[in-house]
């Protein structure tokens, strides 16, 4: 497994080199060029030392919805995720199907794993979509300045704040089940709408009982975010709050788009957006050229220190479903009957 994510690592290192490279090669970027090679130092350090607060966020948040997996091992899983989404194609999609088959192949059952990690999702995503509309009222406010226009202050909430509140209170509209009922259908299989559902409400359990580690899933979004700023600083443009916010969040839908480590579609999302809300373009290419090279580099290294180390944990015994089970990391044993139970409180 090691050895794959290396290579899979230097392939992805290859092609990003490769874009760069064309960038130098077109005569008409010389302005990019310009400023991939005038980035002041310390802003670009700085944006370093964001990136991982933003991933280490991450490990914090994991932690709160997986807080009966032991912490070294919910850890080593957590960069695994961040750097699976930054490695593979479908990005969060990917990232949180590995991680639940590690967690599956520790000892956690399926149900459990999809309903933790639903709260994961739906609790970061909660943040997005705040985040978009704080983005929205900002610029309507004029503060830091930005495009106050209908079409670019304001669509992008309009279109997401109805979806955001159909997935917030879909545990109510899909109406309260009886415990027995649910216990069940836990004998027939997945379900995946329900488990995505009551994914939901285990999102809305870690709200209604917070705890300082869910202050991860807006480090989360902010830390990134910051470290997009602070390459624009290094680069000499100081971008509008609300600007950045909506073009960042906006450009980022991008990486949606199944492509390997999202080279080529998140430059080109993220460009197209933060100039359509008034970025300069050759500034902005190169900003988002250094801030995809960061925001990959970081969470894969990570990953690979952290599958590097679950290897090791696992001892000479390494590979199997059932050594990684009984690593000494989880007693499945033990703890499946209480997780199952403690999934069944946070979806009441």
């Amino acid at each position: 497994m090691r050895s794959g994510l290396v290579r899979r690592l230097l392939a992805l290192v290859v092609l990003l080199g490769a874009l760069v490279s064309v960038v130098f090669a077109v005569p008409s970027l010389v302005g990019v060029r310009h400023d991939l090679t005038a980035i002041d130092g310390w802003w670009l350090a700085a944006a370093v030392a964001l990136e991982i607060a933003s991933c280490v966020s991450f490990v914090a948040v994991f932690r709160a919805f997986f807080d009966r997996v032991p912490s070294r091992l919910a850890r080593r899983i957590a960069w695994i995720e961040m750097g699976s989404g930054a490695l593979l194609p479908g990005g969060g999609v990917t990232s949180y199907a590995l991680g639940g088959l590690l967690l599956n192949r520790a000892g956690m059952d399926g149900r459990s794993v999809v309903v933790r990690s639903g709260g994961v999702f739906w609790l970061t995503s909660a943040v997005n979509a705040v985040a978009l509309v704080i983005g929205a009222l900002l610029l309507l406010a004029g503060v830091g300045g930005g495009p106050h226009d209908f079409y670019r202050a304001l669509l992008p909430a309009v279109i997401a704040t109805p979806v955001a509140l159909l997935i917030a209170f879909s545990p109510a509209l899909a109406g309260r089940r009886s415990r027995g009922v649910r216990r069940a259908r836990r004998g027939r299989g997945r379900e995946w709408p329900t488990m995505l559902v009551d994914g939901v409400a285990d999102a809305w359990r870690a709200a209604r009982h917070p705890t300082w580690r869910l202050a991860g899933a807006i480090g989360y979004l902010g830390f990134d975010m910051a470290v997009l700023a602070c390459i624009f600083r290094g680069l000499g443009y100081r971008p509008d709050a609300g600007a950045l916010m909506l073009g960042y969040l906006v450009g980022y839908c991008a990486a949606a788009i199944p492509v390997p480590a999202a080279i080529g579609v998140l430059e080109g999302g993220l460009a197209g957006a933060l100039v359509l809300y008034g970025a300069p373009a050759d500034t902005t290419v190169a900003a988002v050229l250094i801030y995809h090279a960061v925001a990959f580099a970081v969470p894969s290294l990570g990953a690979l220190g952290a599958g590097a180390g679950l290897v090791r944990s696992l001892g000479p015994r390494s590979g199997s479903a059932a050594d990684l089970g009984t690593a000494r990391e989880l007693q499945p044993e033990r703890r499946a009957g209480a997780l199952r139970a403690d999934v069944s409180v946070c979806t009441d």
